[in-house]
C-alpha cells in the first residue's frame, strides 16, 4: 500500500468528518495519534474540546445553541493503564468498561453499531495504542452495509511494531455529499513526518478544511518514559 503524505491525505477532501491518525515518530520514540472534528450543521459546530484528567472530552462552546447532544457530546480519549483509547463517540466508554473486565478492544465492540443518524448512519471509528512493551495498535469501523441499517459490517485492523515514521489514518466519511459517503478500507498508510508535537499538530489542523474544521487533540507517549505531551486546538474559543 502506498504511503501518502499525511498533509495532503487530510487536505484532500473538504469533509472527511470525523479522524483518528495512529502511528510512530521518525525516530521511533514516541507514539503519535491525533482526533480532529468536523462539522456542517450549527450544532456539530459548536463544540470545543476540553481536558478531562489523561483524557479529553467534548462540550458545547454555546450552551444556549445546543440541541441534541447524544452523539456530540462524549469523552473522545481516556486512558486504561498502559493503553490510550481515541474514538469518535461515547463507544470510549464501552471500550473502557469492557477492557476493564478483561475484554479485547474487538471483544469490547461487538455491542456497539454505527451512530443511528440516518441516512448518514456514521461509522462509528475508535483506535488504541498499546504502549507497554513493544508499541502497537489497533483501530476499528463500525458501518453499515451500504446505507442498510439492518446490517453492521465490522472490520478491526491490528499493526505491531508500525515503522519509523509511519501512521495509519482512518475517517468517517470518503469526502462530502448527501448522504454522507462512508469511509471505505483498510486505514491510509500516511507519514508522521516529525517528532515534534507542535509541527505535527499544525500540519494536521492546518490541512483540514478551514470552514468545516472545529477542534483538535494531539498526543505524543515517549514508549520509554512514558512521558506525555497533549495538544488542544479549537475554532471557538472563550
Amino acid at each position: 500500500m502506498e504511503t501518502k503524505d499525511l498533509a495532503k491525505e487530510i487536505g484532500s477532501t473538504t469533509y472527511p468528518g470525523r479522524g483518528i491518525v495512529v502511528g510512530v515518530t521518525p525516530d521511533k520514540k514516541k507514539a503519535a495519534a491525533a482526533y480532529f472534528i468536523m462539522g456542517r450543521s450549527v450544532n456539530s459546530r459548536n463544540r470545543v474540546f476540553v481536558e478531562d484528567g489523561e483524557g479529553i472530552r467534548t462540550e458545547a462552546f454555546d450552551p444556549s445553541l445546543l440541541e441534541d447532544p447524544s452523539l456530540i457530546i462524549y469523552a473522545p480519549v481516556r486512558v486504561l493503564g498502559k493503553d490510550t483509547i481515541v474514538t469518535n463517540g461515547d463507544q470510549t466508554d464501552t471500550i473502557y468498561e469492557r477492557m476493564s473486565q478483561g475484554m479485547t478492544f474487538e471483544q469490547s465492540l461487538r455491542v456497539r453499531e454505527f451512530e443511528p443518524d440516518g441516512p448518514n448512519y456514521t461509522p462509528r471509528i475508535s483506535a488504541i495504542l498499546h504502549t507497554e512493551g513493544k508499541f502497537s495498535f489497533e483501530m476499528s469501523i463500525l458501518k453499515s452495509n451500504n446505507g442498510d441499517p439492518d446490517c453492521c459490517n465490522r472490520y478491526t485492523f491490528s499493526y505491531d511494531n508500525p515503522k519509523a515514521g509511519e501512521g495509519r489514518f482512518i475517517h468517517t466519511y470518503m469526502q462530502d455529499g448527501n448522504p454522507l459517503p462512508t469511509f471505505e478500507g483498510e486505514p491510509t498508510v500516511v507519514t508522521i513526518p516529525t517528532n515534534e508535537l507542535d509541527e505535527f499538530t499544525d500540519i494536521v489542523w492546518n490541512s483540514l478544511n478551514e470552514d468545516n474544521k472545529i477542534s483538535l487533540f494531539t498526543r505524543f507517549i515517549d514508549l520509554e518514559t512514558g512521558k506525555v505531551e497533549t495538544k488542544i486546538i479549537n475554532k471557538h474559543t472563550k
